[in-house]
């Protein structure tokens, strides 16, 4: 399998889909249902959509239990010696509990994750996402704050912290700020705002990332992750809730246009090639 084969993203998809369905006739998942019924138009939504429904479909499969693990192979692991294509940027707390590949259901050379204490940037995280947006092509970054975050927490109760621990609660800061006197629990509010907050700041980060936005290579996100639940919920502007993971029981939503199906429902665990990027791939080699 080669990884920069200049197909796109929904076309990889669906030739993965008919794969499957011809081998194995009807295809059904307990999640999306018949694999087999008519894929969506292409277009519409395009690749960073795309993207955001893998995300969210991996991580309804890991609130309910049923991860597939994919992409974990020895097949797999050799492909990506030859390179990487990670089709999203995942930044989020370092903290032990909050693992995108893990609550993403995703596997090796899926995402491209950077983790701080409090998913705080500066130079190096922001030349990071840079690289991955600029040289990899990943076209949809998420920053995850996360339920009960001990450096926001910090931040909150204020005073002061020892070594450079300091530059993480002063980059937390201005969230605290922006929360003061807000009803409900100040550290959940912060955790929200500060996510937002973040995202902002590299949605419009020149000259790459804001570059990139405005092309429409990329979108930026800010999403909340649920220690208790294990959902990733995406957060509105206002740090309102726009988009939840079903939980059991709920009707999943038919695909907006443009949407491709999940391929790590519709195929075997490993068989899923990486996304291939639009009309700006990166050269072999990447």
């Amino acid at each position: 399998m080669a990884l920069s084969t200049p197909a796109s993203f929904c076309g990889r998809i669906l030739a993965t889909s008919l794969f499957v369905g011809l081998a194995l006739g009807v295809i059904t998942s307990p999640l999306l249902g018949n694999a087999g019924a008519a894929a969506p138009a292409a277009g519409g939504g395009g690749q960073n959509s795309g993207a955001l429904d893998l995300l969210m479909a991996g991580n309804r499969r890991f609130v309910k239990g049923r991860m597939l693990h994919p992409d974990q192979t020895i097949g797999r692991r050799q492909d990506l010696a030859k390179g990487q294509q990670p089709f999203a940027i995942i930044l989020t707390c370092s903290d032990s509990r909050v693992a995108p590949e893990v609550y993403f259901d995703q596997g090796l050379g899926d995402i491209f994750v950077i983790r701080t204490a409090g998913n705080v940037i500066g130079d190096h995280v922001i030349g990071s996402i840079e690289y991955a947006v600029e040289h990899l092509k990943a076209s949809l970054l998420i920053v995850v704050g996360h339920e009960r975050c001990g450096a926001v927490a910090a931040a909150v109760a204020g005073g002061h912290a020892d070594g450079h621990i300091g530059s993480i609660v002063e980059a937390i800061t201005p969230a605290v700020k922006a929360t003061a006197g807000r009803p409900g629990d100040q550290v959940d509010n912060t955790v929200g705002t500060h996510a937002r907050m973040t995202a902002d700041a590299l949605r419009t980060s020149d000259p790459i990332l804001a570059a990139a936005v405005k092309a429409g290579h990329l979108t930026v996100l800010a999403a909340r992750y649920d220690l208790d639940t294990g959902r990733v919920e995406l957060l509105k502007a206002n740090d309102e809730v726009e988009v939840e993971a079903a939980t059991e029981g709920e009707t999943k939503a038919a695909p907006a246009a443009g949407a491709p199906a999940d391929p790590h429902a519709a195929a075997p665990a490993g068989a899923r090639a990486a996304p291939a990027p639009a009309e700006h791939a990166p050269a072999a080699g990447h």
